[in-house]
């Protein structure tokens, strides 16, 4: 599965993105997908999952209310809605794809392929 994620720039704080990530392949709708963030001289850490079917999803408490993810198995597509952007949203964004069950949504480790990231910067 080759991952390549799309949609991220400059937006002031309190904007709007919509983060695409389209994955190769045949098999999409047997991965959990997931979004991932890492910030300048942070660690990568989980922003929020779906289940393979789209049934179920998972934020970190940060994004909880603010952000949300969805997906389109029949485009291949998984989708990270951001909204109420705030300045300690500005990060390096990674979309991710597990073989693993939905247990596991938010451990990047249980990833098996990852996109390239794209850049979101939100200014004040």
């Amino acid at each position: 599965v080759q991952l390549q994620a799309s949609g991220g720039g400059l937006v002031q704080a309190g904007g709007s993105l919509r983060l695409s990530c389209a994955a190769s392949g045949h098999t999409f709708e047997r991965y959990t997908m997931g979004w991932f963030r890492r910030a300048p001289e942070q660690d990568r850490v989980f922003v929020g999952g779906i289940s393979d079917d789209g049934q179920l999803t998972k934020y970190a408490d940060s994004v909880k209310g603010r952000f949300t993810v969805t997906r389109d198995n029949s485009k291949n597509t998984v989708y990270l809605q951001m909204d109420s952007l705030t300045v300690e949203d500005t990060a390096v964004y990674y979309c991710a794809a597990a073989s693993k069950p939905y247990r596991w949504v938010a451990v990047s480790s249980k990833y098996d392929y990852w996109g390239q990231g794209t850049q979101v910067t939100v200014s004040s």
